[in-house]
């Protein structure tokens, strides 16, 4: 389908792979990884055609369809409504519906060619059997899990943000079908919602998917294999990112044993040639150690991870026990209520995370906090609090004309050049990249810097507003180290989940209009919302029956302790008009939860189900438990009737 051979990409005088051979499978969901400036995103473009390698060649089986999601594809620019950019997808299809409506108009002005009538329905068997008929249903299906609403899907392209029109090409995109799918950092522009519908999308996309994401969970979700850029080659892991941690570890074992060893060898061998290398009568000896050790095939020392962060990030004081409460907050944009007559508080010593579906108001309420959004309420600080503010939008405050360097030396004055550059360092500015002037920097490299700025300003209460968007899985690691690290307090905000797993010890959730509180972890409460959903999902279903059948069982099977026959007989009597009102009871149960089983299959063969995740997902949970159910009732049934029988 798609495979390397001998491939080599130089880029900037520097070769990011050199005799590199792949062969890629059909199906296959591979997450490739490598450090910053690896290649990753220049390897997913030469596979896209975007570039042609330096040496080697790339082989493509037959006519493949590649879909290349991007953060080029911001350039796109149109007036339609998102629902028409996404249907671009079908344009085939869409062209094939215009020639049926053509010939339709033909047949209806009178024409009675009869070959009209035959074009008419081999064209419109081709349009059905493709899925023409879907189409509406499937582009509805996939906006509406990217996190648009019914009424957003007729709004103008251009009215949208930079990362709501991304999601609408990524919608496009998966609409494609394409064979081939490469993903660069999809879930940069999306909310957890939006993420795990994605999730559920590719494990069952039927082509080969590519993907390079920092979002570690993401990989570790979507992935059944892990390719990594390393030593300018492509080393294969079959399994998922967890895996690749654990099997990476055992082969740098390996590699430093074997390479430790062959060190060894060779400076034996080079002790003897210097040592005789003089000696006529060890001549021969020597050319032959030499040329040994010229034809030796080299173990390259393992690859040196990044040196943890030696910083920790201090406070100049500490404050009091209560650091913000928030108390009757009212906050709207025109008619758009975000928030109503909600109060909250925050604590000395709380790792909050705040989440929930963008629109919510998040980062509205982080601005509240910081007193830079107005709203209506009390916002009031502790005792000796210093709060600290990172956002995008504190990008416009950096210094164009200032090096990195310098800019982050303004912070922190009592560090030394060398901590400030190890700081860097993690944070993906090494060596010369420190020397840099802010204003040639990218978007993402400037959120690096202020970001950096943020956590050296020595502040006892930070607010955080997606501070992983921009950094590399490595740069999390230590981000999330530094945090844990910290003895401060913080919330912040980020659809990273493995990042807000490891950093917060109690969650905000925003619902109905209000700050709610969860303490505990965010896979706590994401456990927690599942038995939520479980049981509101069983409170909708037909009650069960209060006891087992093994307890009817033993129950009614005891013998009636009567002191006459008649008494017993017509204990009996009684008991058997019970059990076969019971079994009647039961049959009708039964026969219910049978119909409403089939009604619910026949509902989810239905396309406009079928090809919605989320509602897929919620017919599948009400099946299960109405099975559940039927399996309780038949088992009871059964005991009843074999009361009976004896």
């Amino acid at each position: 389908m798609l495979s390397f051979e001998n491939l080599g990409i130089e880029f900037s005088g520097r070769w990011l792979l050199r005799n590199a051979s792949y062969q890629f499978l059909p199906g296959e969901r591979i997450g490739l990884i490598g450090r910053n400036g690896a290649g990753k995103s220049t390897l997913l473009r030469l596979i896209h055609g975007d570039m042609s390698p330096s040496e080697g060649h790339i082989h493509k089986g037959g006519r493949i369809n590649i879909a290349f999601f991007n953060q080029d594809l911001l350039s796109y620019d149109t007036t339609r409504p998102i629902a028409d950019v996404a249907r671009e997808a079908f344009a085939d299809l869409l062209a094939l519906g215009k020639e049926i409506d053509q010939l339709l108009e033909k047949i209806e002005a009178g024409e009675e060619d009869a070959s009209l009538w035959d074009e008419l329905a081999e064209k419109q068997d081709t349009f059905e059997t493709q899925g023409g008929n879907l189409i509406d249903a499937q582009v509805h299906s996939v906006l509406s899990g990217l996190g648009f609403s019914a009424e957003q899907h007729h709004q103008s392209y251009r009215t949208f943000s930079g990362g709501w029109r991304m999601r609408v090409l990524l919608a496009q995109m998966l609409l494609t079908q394409p064979d081939i799918l490469l993903l660069d950092e999809p879930t940069n522009h999306l909310d957890l919602p939006s993420i795990q519908w994605l999730e559920s999308y590719l494990k069952t996309f039927r082509g080969t998917c590519i993907v390079v994401s920092h979002d570690r969970f993401f990989i570790d979700r979507i992935s059944d294999k892990i390719v990594e850029i390393s030593f300018q080659q492509l080393q294969e892991y079959s399994g998922n990112y967890s895996f690749y941690i654990e099997e990476k570890a055992l082969r740098q074992t390996q590699q430093k044993a074997a390479y430790e060893n062959q060190q060894k060898h060779i400076a034996q061998q080079e002790r003897f040639i210097n040592r005789f290398r003089a000696k006529a009568s060890k001549a021969r000896q020597v050319q032959s150690k030499i040329k040994l050790l010229d034809k030796l095939e080299k173990v390259q020392a393992p690859e040196e991870e990044r040196v943890s962060l030696k910083i920790r990030f201090v406070m100049k004081e500490k404050s009091g026990k209560e650091v913000l409460r928030l108390k009757e907050i009212d906050k709207a944009y025109d008619d758009n209520v975000i928030l109503k007559k909600t109060s909250a508080t925050v604590m000395r010593g709380d790792k909050i995370a705040l989440i929930g579906a963008n629109g919510l108001g998040k980062s509205t309420l982080l601005r509240i906090m910081t007193g830079t959004e107005p709203f209506v309420g009390i916002c009031e600080e502790g005792h000796q609090v210093s709060t600290t503010f990172f956002a995008q939008h504190q990008l416009e405050a950096l210094n164009l004309d200032n090096t990195i360097l310098q800019e982050v030396t303004e912070v922190s004055i009592d560090k030394t050049e060398t901590e400030l550059r190890s700081l860097l360092g993690c944070f993906m500015f090494s060596g010369e990249d420190a020397e840099k002037k802010i204003q040639v920097l990218s978007g993402g490299e400037k959120s690096r810097v202020a970001l950096a700025k943020s956590l050296l300003s020595e502040a006892n209460f930070l607010l955080l507003d997606e501070p992983t968007n921009h950094l590399d899985i490595q740069s999390i690691q230590i981000l999330v180290e530094s945090l844990n690290a910290y003895a401060g307090t913080y919330v912040l905000v980020s659809h990273d989940r493995f990042f807000l797993q490891q950093v917060a010890n109690k969650i905000w959730y925003l619902e109905d209009k209000q700050i709610k509180e969860y303490i505990g972890t965010y896979q706590e409460y994401q456990e927690w919302r599942e038995r939520i959903e479980a049981e509101r999902l069983a409170a909708s279903s037909p009650s069960s029956l209060p006891s087992s059948p093994a307890q009817k069982k033993s129950t009614s099977s005891a013998p009636p302790q009567k002191e006459n026959q008649f008494a017993e007989r017509k204990a009996q009597k009684n008991r058997r008009r019970k059990l076969k009102r019971k079994q009647e009871e039961l049959e009708s149960l039964i026969e219910q939860l049978e119909t409403e089983l089939s009604e619910l299959e026949e509902e989810m063969a239905q396309p406009e189900i079928a090809s919605d995740y989320a509602k897929l997902s919620d017919a599948q949970k009400h099946y299960q438990l109405k099975q559940a159910l039927l399996d309780q009732h038949t088992e009871a049934w059964e005991a009843v009737v074999e009361e009976l029988e004896e």
